[in-house]
């Protein structure tokens, strides 16, 4: 590749808008539901699907129902989403984003 290629492929990348914010897991069988947030939501459910079938994913039991219900039992839907280039303190703001929809659901 030569190399004003790569610095216009390098400048597109650097343009593209991440978006952090809050998840919905539903397990459609026993109505179960997992929120949690993260900085970059982008292919989110892929890793998170890929977590959870390999069992490591950090909540116990929602491997434990994904691996008695299998896959097809879930949803996966985004609550909350927000520009991530925006923000400063990424940790406290997904707290914070966070915080009304556990209170909420």
């Amino acid at each position: 590749m030569d190399k004003q290629r790569r610095k216009d492929l390098l400048e597109k990348y650097k343009k593209l808008k991440t978006y952090m914010g809050v998840i919905k897991i539903t397990n459609n069988v026993n109505g179960k539901i997992y929120i949690d947030s993260y900085p970059n939501l982008k292919n989110q459910w892929l890793t998170l699907q890929v977590q959870l079938t390999m069992g490591k994913h950090n909540n116990s039991q929602l491997i434990k129902d994904w691996k008695e219900f299998g896959s097809e039992a879930f949803t996966y839907e985004v609550l909350e989403e927000k520009e991530a280039d925006d923000v400063t303190d990424m940790k406290w703001e997904l707290k914070k984003m966070k915080k009304p929809w556990l209170q909420k659901l």
